[in-house]
């Protein structure tokens, strides 16, 4: 018997419901959605379910999370999800032979990689994303560079010393990277536990 790939996180299963929700009124009508970062893919499976007039791609560097991905994809039974990709976003060339997306997501990524990966992800994303196409993001942030929460601050203190490079992101300068890629930042949503969903835009082409 073939050993359980699946892997389970725990921070999915909580924070799911609100970003299906959050997500709920901004999806395209129809189209793909690519996923950086997927992880144990429970994101993936769980949008897709709830969103089937979508086709998912997910992604991520780590072999073994696409493994957990394929796993869950599986399980699921979702025809809608196609096979992970391998992307790493701190690659110069990670979008070039990718197709145009309508929706890219990027989940409880950007405070755990070094700022070149927000900086590769939005450079990416110019040549991802399809005319006032989608980009998601979910997780803590920083606003007026002050943390939103005592948690969020504790939580960036833990992060930096387990990795200098890493650290919740202020609001402010995610922003001026989308700005500097085509993309306006529409709206910021308040989600449980301090953390915020960002929904970016692609600027009409002129």
């Amino acid at each position: 018997m073939r050993e359980d790939q699946r892997r389970f996180a725990p921070a999915a299963t909580r924070n799911r419901e609100a970003i299906c929700q959050a997500l709920k009124n901004e999806w395209p009508a129809q189209g793909k959605v690519l996923e950086i970062a997927s992880g144990s893919g429970e994101h993936a499976v769980f949008l897709a379910r709830h969103a089937p007039h979508l086709q998912f791609q997910p992604s991520d560097p780590d072999p073994e999370a696409r493994a957990s991905i394929e796993a869950w994809q599986v399980h699921e039974g979702l025809e809608s999800v196609a096979p992970p990709l391998s992307i790493d976003v701190r690659e110069p060339d990670w979008a070039d032979s990718i197709s145009q997306f309508e929706a890219l997501l990027c989940i409880n990524m950007i405070h755990i990689a070094p700022w070149s990966a927000s900086e590769g992800l939005f450079k990416g994303s110019k040549a991802v994303l399809a005319p006032k196409g989608l980009l998601y993001l979910y997780g803590p942030f920083q606003r007026g560079g002050l943390h939103t929460a005592k948690s969020n601050a504790a939580f960036d203190e833990s992060l930096r010393e387990r990795n200098p490079e890493w650290g919740v992101r202020d609001l402010e300068a995610v922003e001026d990277l989308a700005t500097r890629s085509g993309l306006a930042l529409q709206k910021v949503i308040e989600m449980p536990a301090n953390n915020l969903s960002l929904i970016f835009r692609g600027q009409s082409p002129d």
